[in-house]
């Protein structure tokens, strides 16, 4: 990617992050119901009249909508994105305490996909039309059509009450607490790369220089695995890059499942608590934590396939 166009794309980030932030702002702003009537309920008190405008007139909730924007987003341009009202914590603070255990949960989900995955699409591609074909595509398409939520609630039925291998609540620490919801996020994305591995190693085993090093002698192993598979796998990377950023910002019902202490869980608290600060900030970081992953993964194709850069010169 040449300098102008990072330049554009990086210009193109900051305005849809504006949009996005004001949006944010806007449906909080008209959601129902009062923000400062639920911190006091939350607590187990029953403010007065006048407490409840002190501490509005407080949190700045009494100006106009577009002064308390404008307020929020020069706060976020200096790494403020405000208070808590549920947890009386910096929203920066609780967002990044929860980061790393959604992170870790989203890697050893693809990781445990990837792994399935490509074998499976290989051996799919190279039985087309066979036993192992039609079998490969019942379980990709079981794998897509089944919830998630309904897939977490099976596997803790049966490994955690009936057999009791594995913990019902994962707290996140621990491997073993990682492998019930790793295993619900990566079951439903298996169907999908799976068949993206299938369709690319069909295409690829029809191009001319498969026909060549066939007509050459090269061993059929060496072919698959040396030439056809890294030309396969190429177009996937687009594909980890949109996971990654939907797992970072998607996983909330596996988490309020499983108990996971998780960006997702948090974003489902902030919200059955009207706790418009953590709100925002959620939606803001998620959109930017998407949208750079997009960008490295555009950047990384120049240097995984120059034939694009490339074009990109021309």
């Amino acid at each position: 990617m040449r300098g102008k166009d990072l330049l554009k794309r990086i210009l193109q980030i900051i305005i849809v992050l504006i949009g996005i932030s004001f949006l944010t702002f806007l449906l909080t702003y008209l959601s129902p119901g009062d923000p400062v009537t639920a911190m006091y309920s939350a607590s187990g008190t029953t403010p007065s009249a006048e407490l409840l405008e002190q501490t509005r007139e407080a949190l700045g909730l009494n100006k106009p909508f577009l002064v308390q924007y404008w307020d929020w987003l020069t706060g976020c341009l200096q790494g403020d994105f405000g208070s808590s009202y549920a947890f009386h914590k910096p929203v920066v603070s609780l967002l990044l305490s929860r980061l790393w255990p959604t992170l870790k949960l989203a890697l050893c989900s693809l990781a445990l996909m990837l792994v399935v995955s490509i074998p499976l699409g290989v051996l799919s591609a190279t039985h087309k039309g066979g036993i192992a074909d039609y079998i490969v595509r019942f379980f990709t398409f079981l794998g897509a059509s089944l919830p998630n939520f309904w897939v977490g609630l099976l596997l803790m039925y049966v490994f955690a009450v009936q057999l009791g291998w594995l913990p019902v609540v994962s707290t996140g620490q621990g491997f073993t607490k990682l492998i019930l919801p790793s295993i619900t996020l990566a079951f439903a994305m298996m169907g999908k790369y799976t068949r993206q591995v299938r369709t690319a190693f069909l295409e690829e085993l029809n191009q001319d220089y498969v026909v060549g090093a066939r007509c050459r002698g090269i061993k059929e192993s060496v072919i698959l695995w040396k030439h056809v598979l890294p030309n396969s796998v190429l177009p996937l990377v687009t594909m980890l890059g949109l996971s990654m950023g939907s797992l970072l910002g998607g996983t909330a019902v596996v988490e309020v499942i499983f108990s996971y202490p998780g960006l997702g869980n948090l974003a489902v608290t902030a919200i059955s608590s009207m706790d418009y600060p953590l709100i925002q900030g959620y939606v803001l970081w998620i959109a930017i934590i998407y949208m750079v992953i997009n960008l490295l993964v555009d950047i990384s194709y120049g240097f995984l396939d120059p034939r694009t850069k490339e074009a990109g010169k021309r």
